[in-house]
């Protein structure tokens, strides 16, 4: 597999007159075209941070970032906005929907900034990414008319309409009960199966092993990057080494 997204020593600080706080410390990672990564870990440790970094919202203080074979390190905002816009998508915890626009003008907003797609190349994905969210049928309703569920939905369909290299969730289902959170996390399973790349912040451990690898990150730090398999296998020898004590 190709890789998409490589780290090399990343490192971000924010800095105050009183401290410096370390947000990221030595980050070395790469994600593949085709993965599916969940990064999770305790509040403030960090992962937020490093998703912000991915998604080109916000600057490393050190170290090297090369997405798609481009070293985007260096870019200033509207560089890094021009890329954001084409290679990736984002799923926000807070669905960021606008309330006065209808759903599939939420879905069409990304589009309006890529001058290479038509106004009926725009209608013709806006459609597609409603289908595939299962969302077509709302399509002229506004956010207020939405469940939850059917909101994060909508969101998904906006981040995925103009075939990103990766989609980024930042905490997908932290607004829903389980069962619409169940149902999300299904749609992404079934998005990652079609072949889209997926990188999930979450700190629920049952959405973490959705994925098919696990990144663990702790002050600052990566302390652990395994694929379920071998997570499952690690805790099926915890409960084992228990039960014979």
């Amino acid at each position: 597999m190709k890789t998409l997204i490589e780290l090399k020593s990343l490192s971000k600080v924010f800095s105050t007159e009183e401290v410096d706080t370390h947000a990221l410390s030595d980050i070395n990672l790469e994600i593949k075209t085709g993965e599916y990564v969940s990064i999770s870990g305790p509040s403030g440790c960090g992962k937020s941070t490093l998703l912000s970094i991915l998604g080109l919202l916000d600057v490393a203080t050190d170290g090297e970032y090369v997405l798609n074979e481009k070293n985007v390190s260096g870019l200033d905002a509207k560089q890094r906005a021009a890329i954001r816009n084409i290679e990736i998508g984002f799923v926000f915890q807070s669905f960021n929907l606008i309330s006065d626009l209808t759903v599939e003008e939420n879905v069409e907003l990304p589009l309006t900034y890529r001058k290479d797609i038509s106004k009926e190349e725009r209608r013709k994905q806006v459609q597609g990414a409603l289908e595939k969210v299962d969302m077509s049928h709302r399509a002229k309703h506004y956010p207020s008319q939405l469940s939850g569920g059917q909101q994060q939905r909508v969101a998904i369909a906006r981040a995925i309409v103009g075939n990103p290299s990766i989609i980024l969730a930042d905490e997908p289902t932290g607004n829903l009960d389980s069962k619409n959170a169940d149902q999300v996390m299904a749609l992404l399973d079934k998005l990652h199966e079609d072949g889209v790349t997926i990188c999930m912040v979450t700190h629920d451990p049952r959405g973490a092993k959705r994925a098919k690898r696990v990144i663990e990150i702790f002050d600052s730090k990566i302390v652990s990057d395994s694929s379920v398999q071998e997570v499952r296998v690690d805790s099926q020898e915890s409960l084992a080494e228990e039960a014979v004590a």
